[in-house]
């Protein structure tokens, strides 16, 4: 049985230094959102300036002064390094890195700036190389915590070494599906890295079920306005099979700021098919309890972004 985190207010934050990407809108701006209202210096990382300046003053607006946005490409490897040198010059440790941002089940196989399939390159090597370069600054924190949105897709993804970039075949929820999982399995490794070689960073990953957020439009739509609802649309109209981006926020929450949020921890709702509800531990897929796939992709991915964490032990 399934047992939700009931106590889901954010304590206090002042102090405390966070770093949400696509902060600007849905699940990583109400993510921003509460931990600047509950005291946290927050830097909201956007791909569009004027959209992350109007985050800020929506939330300075409640009351937050202590919000600041700065621009962040993660289908860019020098964007990456350029946001992190920012802060990694400033020399504040960085108390929690939310890796939120995504794009979802582009139509056409399109590229990073890097050669990247666009969703594997910006949800999960863009926040790969994100978390490694500013790694010194987790560390540096007193109770440092790296929060990974991962999502219910990652039950559908597989981990294709020969084809992580869908060079040979393309289809575009599969290629989510892989991105997603990927979210995932690089939250565990990074947890179970931390614990062996004692870097006192929290590792944790969520999904936030089905939520209403940008994120059908920023992917399958392009942007575009749709002639028509998609059945994905039509489905978020049904009550209970999707909720709003401040409930879709609360695992992320959760694993951000509770006591009860375990290093290698994965949460999201606990209400039918983990669609909605309160946050709960949630259902690892197989898929990623793979340790030797798991150590693989990690390999994989610290060579296609040229970003290298401290020396594994050989296994």
């Amino acid at each position: 049985m399934v047992r939700p985190i009931k106590d889901i207010a954010v304590p206090d934050q002042r102090g405390k230094l966070a770093v949400v990407t696509g902060a600007n809108s849905g699940i990583g701006f109400e993510t921003a959102r509460r931990l600047a209202l509950a005291g946290a210096e927050v830097v909201l990382a956007v791909r569009d300036p004027a959209r992350g300046e109007r985050a800020v003053e929506l939330i300075a607006a409640e009351g937050a002064d202590r919000v600041v946005t700065h621009t962040l490409d993660l289908a860019s490897l020098d964007s990456v390094a350029s946001f992190a040198d920012v802060l990694l010059e400033r020399g504040r440790p960085v108390d929690l890195l939310v890796n939120n941002a995504g794009v979802m089940a582009v139509p056409d196989r399109l590229a990073t700036k890097d050669g990247f399939e666009l969703q594997f390159g910006t949800n999960h090597l863009g926040h790969f190389a994100l978390t490694g370069r500013l790694l010194p600054l987790l560390r540096a924190a007193a109770r440092p915590r790296v929060v990974t949105v991962s999502s219910l897709a990652a039950r559908l993804g597989r981990i294709d070494l020969t084809n992580l970039n869908s060079e040979r075949r393309y289809r575009p929820w599969e290629a989510y599906g892989r991105a997603k999982l990927a979210n995932l399995v690089f939250a565990q490794e990074l947890a179970r890295l931390s614990a062996r070689h004692d870097w006192g960073v929290r590792s944790l990953a969520v999904h936030p079920g089905v939520t209403r957020t940008e994120l059908v439009n920023n992917g399958p739509l392009l942007g575009r306005p749709a002639p028509r609802l998609s059945v994905t649309q039509w489905a978020m109209r049904i009550p209970g099979v999707a909720q709003d981006p401040v409930r879709g926020a609360l695992p992320t929450l959760v694993a951000a700021t509770s006591e009860q949020a375990v290093n290698g921890g994965y949460y999201g709702p606990d209400g039918l098919l983990a669609l909605t509800g309160l946050p709960a531990a949630a259902r690892v897929p197989r898929r990623a309890r793979d340790l030797v796939a798991a150590a693989r992709l990690w390999t994989a991915s610290e060579q296609l972004t040229g970003v290298g964490f401290p020396a594994r032990p050989s296994s």
